[in-house]
């Protein structure tokens, strides 16, 4: 389908048998105009860029038959590609992150695709394992990863996107408000920030991708809010502390103190 002749929102198609997964791949999407922080994935981080960090972090997880940068940018496309990694240029403008890679994944027979964002060069093995194994559980269609947030200035911050869950750790919603409000400072509640790794059958994947921008996603600048608009909630994964998104030249200040001086 042509883009801009996305279906309207409908049931999902059928999925994969969780049984027989295929072959796990890992997609990272790679835009450089950035709108908070243009060219954020080619800024040095320790001896290496952004985007290669985490390239080469999630290279190091041995848990995909393929990692693959899925960009919009013949700078990153060679930064990737020099250093002997694998990238795709992007062929359409896209919405999203996720969007970006669904245009990637049609041509490929994996069952289970993980969305890597390129702003996340601290992913860790243990994580992304855990998320995988959400997919034993032939109801999931998306998983995602979030982690424990403590300091009030980090839970007002909206560049924190902070999600609600249900008691089986299904998504309610993801907002970049504080959510649930603190109307009650005594309520035993516990805030959990998003981080952005998605992982997907591959046919979630493409559903999202044909389903026209949401109202929602489009207020809050939230791509898996088109999820829950279109009726499939996210199994969310809590983990530990998975270091810094880059979102904001701060952010990369405080990602330097996590990387290890150059020899």
């Amino acid at each position: 389908m042509p883009p801009g002749n996305k279906k309207q929102p409908g049931p999902p198609e059928p999925l994969e048998n969780p049984a027989n997964r295929g072959a796990v791949v890992a997609l990272i999407p790679a835009r450089y105009a950035a709108t908070r922080f243009p060219g954020k994935l080619m800024e040095l981080l320790g001896d290496k860029t952004v985007i290669r960090q985490t390239y080469e972090a999630t290279l190091a997880t041995g848990l995909f038959d393929e990692v693959v940068v899925v960009t919009d940018s013949d700078i990153i496309f060679t930064e990737i590609t020099a250093a002997g990694g694998n990238a795709l240029m992007s062929q359409y403008e896209h919405e999203s992150g996720s969007d970006r890679i669904a245009e990637a994944a049609a041509g490929m027979t994996a069952g289970i695709i993980i969305n890597v964002q390129g702003d996340t060069p601290f992913v860790r093995k243990e994580p992304l394992k855990k998320l995988l194994e959400q997919f034993d559980d032939p109801s999931v269609q998306v998983a995602s990863l979030m982690q424990v947030l403590t300091a009030e200035a980090d839970i007002m911050d909206p560049n924190f996107v902070k999600v609600a869950v249900d008691k089986n750790m299904n998504s309610l919603f993801f907002s970049r408000s504080p959510i649930p409000y603190p109307r009650d400072r005594n309520a035993p509640v516990v805030y959990y920030e998003h981080i952005g790794v998605y992982a997907f059958r591959k046919q979630a994947l493409l559903n999202f991708s044909q389903w026209p921008l949401s109202v929602l996603e489009s207020a809050e600048r939230i791509e898996c809010l088109r999820y829950l608009e279109n009726g499939v909630p996210l199994r969310m994964v809590v983990v530990e502390y998975m270091g810094v998104e880059i979102d904001t030249p701060e952010d990369l200040e405080r990602a330097a103190k996590l990387v290890p001086p150059r020899s």
